[in-house]
C-alpha cells in the first residue's frame, strides 16, 4: 500500500471556526503571541497563560470537524496514511484520523512544568496550583516558541517515506515544520491546497497548487487519489 504524508495547518481548522494562530496584526485572540506562547510569558504571568489554554480548550469543544478533515479520512481505504499537523485541535481525530502526528503538541493534553515526558489527558481547566506527582505546576502541553520539537524526527521520517505528499491551508513559513517538505523523496508528487499560495511551480519538482480552501480542495483531490488507487 502507497503512503501519504500530509501536512496539515491553521487553514483546515479554519473552515471549522478555530481562529488561525496568528491574525493579521500578529496577535492570537488578542494577545502578542509571546505571552502566551512562551515559556517567558508563561513564567511571567502563569495564570493568563492558563486561562488563555482554558479558553481556546472551550472554544475547540464548540466546534466540529469539516469536510476536509472527513475526506482525509476516506484515503485510509487505499492507502497508508500520515497526518503530521502544525494545529493542537483534535478535529482530525474526531473526524477519524488514526495516524496523527502533533508536531505543536495538544490542547487535550497537560503537562509537568518540571519533566516535559510527564504527559496527562486534558478535558477541562488547568488552574494556578495544579500541581503533577512531582509537586511541579501543570501546563498546557503545548510547543511554545523556543522550545524543542520533540516529534520532529518522527515526521521527517514519515514525510521521506511517503509516496505522495500533500500539503494544506500552512503558510510554509512556520519552521521547523516549514523544513518537513524538504525531507520528500525527489519527484514524489507534491499538492499544496491553500487560498493564496505561498509557493510556485517552480519550488518542487512534481509540484500541483491548488488554490483552494482545504473544504474546497481536499474532497475532489481525495477522490481523484482513490481513482489512482484503484
Amino acid at each position: 500500500m502507497k503512503k501519504i504524508t500530509v501536512l496539515t495547518g491553521a487553514g483546515v481548522s479554519a473552515e471549522s471556526g478555530i481562529n488561525t494562530f496568528r491574525d493579521a496584526g500578529g496577535l492570537w485572540e488578542g494577545h502578542e503571541v509571546m505571552e502566551v506562547a512562551s515559556p517567558q510569558g508563561f513564567a511571567k504571568n502563569p495564570a493568563l497563560v492558563l486561562d488563555f489554554y482554558n479558553q481556546r480548550r472551550k472554544q475547540l469543544k464548540k466546534v466540529s470537524p469539516n469536510r476536509a478533515h472527513f475526506a482525509l479520512v476516506e484515503l485510509e481505504d487505499h492507502y497508508d496514511v500520515t497526518i503530521i499537523t502544525q494545529n493542537v485541535d483534535d478535529l482530525h481525530e474526531r473526524a477519524g484520523s488514526s495516524n496523527v502526528i502533533h508536531l505543536h503538541g495538544e490542547l487535550l493534553k497537560m503537562r509537568s512544568s518540571g519533566n516535559e515526558r510527564s504527559i496527562l489527558d486534558c478535558e477541562g481547566d488547568i488552574m494556578l496550583g495544579d500541581l503533577c506527582e512531582q509537586g511541579y505546576q501543570l501546563r498546557p502541553h503545548i510547543v511554545w516558541f523556543g522550545e524543542a520539537v520533540p516529534l520532529l524526527e518522527k515526521a521527517a521520517e514519515k514525510t521521506q517515506s511517503a509516496h505522495i505528499v500533500i500539503i494544506i491551508g500552512t503558510s510554509m513559513q512556520v519552521y521547523p515544520a516549514a523544513s518537513l517538505v524538504d525531507y520528500a523523496q525527489k519527484g514524489v508528487p507534491v499538492y499544496f491546497i491553500d487560498p493564496k499560495p505561498s509557493v510556485s511551480k517552480y519550488d518542487y519538482d512534481n509540484l500541483t497548487i491548488i488554490p483552494k480552501t482545504a473544504v474546497q480542495g481536499i474532497p475532489p483531490l481525495v477522490l481523484d487519489l482513490i481513482a489512482q488507487s484503484s
